[in-house]
């Protein structure tokens, strides 16, 4: 029973719901090796921290000696998830679908133990269960079930159109845990209503219903809106080592914690003492190296994450201008706004920001503090434009 806390502790760490847990603690009494199922639609393989959240929590069960089943969905992928959409979702052609999903795996191996994953696609047994079977399959949900699903409530409140074909999707996806036999499914906590689709439909199938676990949406850079690179809050995985262990350092000390809870794979007992530690007056800063130490080694092997800490020391804490910095070229005509030219430059993600971070004290131009958000860029001008602690640019003005 204890191992089975224990076990359970681990699993409940950055979780946001587990249904049903009593089952899962039944499960787990059995002490045989679970079958856990995630699903991924090979639509996005550039992967950010915010995407392995859930990759995470599968390596914590794969840890746990339990059998992990890496869905891509080649099938559902052609569909495209509805999830938070207001507008129907372009399918993928098979050839998207096929490159992306070959992307992925390489990516995801970074994180999971490949000896000790089952790579599945759905499209084996999706290809095979032909219209009759889909027809029986969509017998067993009602249109009134699926408009209970909020994206497709507010886009039918909203006169906005729903294919059929979307209709489909957590249908497809509940079937999937019929034929693995999914003993759990995790997904992100908007994906509820699919995951507990597959209950429903395990059940009609005769088969013993999944116990679901939803992981929450890490937020980004900025600690509000959920990680996207559409709004320039992210680390990618893929980014040289340095970039992610001065993104992981800009963070608040109070994202800190949520990140090292979702990420992280050091020991609870560790984490506590950290926490405690802190809480005793140690620098939170010595923390987050530690951390963003760690996600370095992950991605880019245990000699970099010394080398990116050196770095981020060399740069910041000696305030050394780093030697690569971007070249960008602007057109400028009779002069460009600060804000625009922060914007355009890629150092800040709007103007908005750019203002805000001009009245922070943030921007320095020539190793200089700039305030005056009435300053024009001049053609001719060239000038090392500095944005926080890591945002550089030598902006040449035509």
């Amino acid at each position: 029973m204890a191992d089975v806390e224990k076990a359970l502790a681990e699993i409940r760490r950055g979780a946001e719901e587990i249904l049903v847990e009593k089952e899962l603690i039944e499960k787990l009494e059995t002490g045989k090796p679970l079958r856990i199922k995630a699903g991924f639609d090979p639509t996005a393989p550039d992967l950010h921290l915010g995407h392995t959240v859930l990759l995470n929590k599968l390596r914590q069960f794969q840890n746990l000696g339990h059998t992990i089943l890496f869905l891509i969905g080649d099938f559902t992928g052609m569909i495209g998830d509805p999830t938070g959409k207001n507008v129907t979702r372009k399918p993928l052609t098979p050839e998207q679908v096929a490159d992306n999903a070959k992307t992925y795996q390489e990516q995801v191996f970074k994180i999971l133990d490949p000896e000790r994953t089952q790579v599945v696609f759905n499209s084996h047994w999706m290809n095979e269960l032909g219209a009759a079977g889909m027809i029986r399959l969509a017998s067993n949900h009602t249109v009134a079930r699926m408009l209970e699903r909020d994206d497709f409530h507010k886009r039918y409140n909203g006169g906005q159109p729903i294919a059929i074909h979307e209709f489909l999707y957590p249908l497809i996806q509940g079937y999937d845990s019929v034929v693995l036999e999914a003993d759990v499914e995790l997904g992100g906590t908007d994906q509820k209503f699919n995951l507990l689709m597959g209950r429903e439909l395990q059940k009609a199938y005769g088969k013993s219903q999944q116990t679901i676990l939803t992981m929450p949406l890490l937020e980004g850079l900025d600690g509000v809106q959920k990680m996207s690179k559409s709004l320039g809050n992210y680390i990618g995985i893929s980014e040289p080592a340095k970039d992610i262990f001065g993104k992981i350092m800009s963070i608040s000390d109070e994202l800190m914690w949520r990140y090292i809870d979702l990420l992280s794979f050091r020991a609870l007992d560790e984490i506590n003492e950290w926490r405690q530690s802190v809480a005793s007056g140690r620098n939170p800063v010595e923390i987050k190296k530690l951390f963003a130490e760690e996600i370095v080694a992950r991605f880019h092997g245990e000699a970099a994450a010394p080398e990116a800490r050196q770095a981020f020391e060399n740069q910041f804490k000696k305030g050394e201008i780093p030697e690569d910095i971007e070249e960008i070229q602007l057109a400028v005509g009779e002069g460009m706004p600060i804000a625009n030219v922060l914007k355009e430059a890629g150092l800040t993600a709007s103007t908005s920001e750019a203002l805000r971070m001009l009245k922070q004290g943030a921007v320095k131009i020539d190793a200089e503090r700039l305030d005056d958000k009435d300053w024009l860029l001049q053609a001719g001008m060239t000038h090392i434009i500095q944005v926080g602690k890591r945002k550089f640019a030598r902006v040449v003005a035509a």
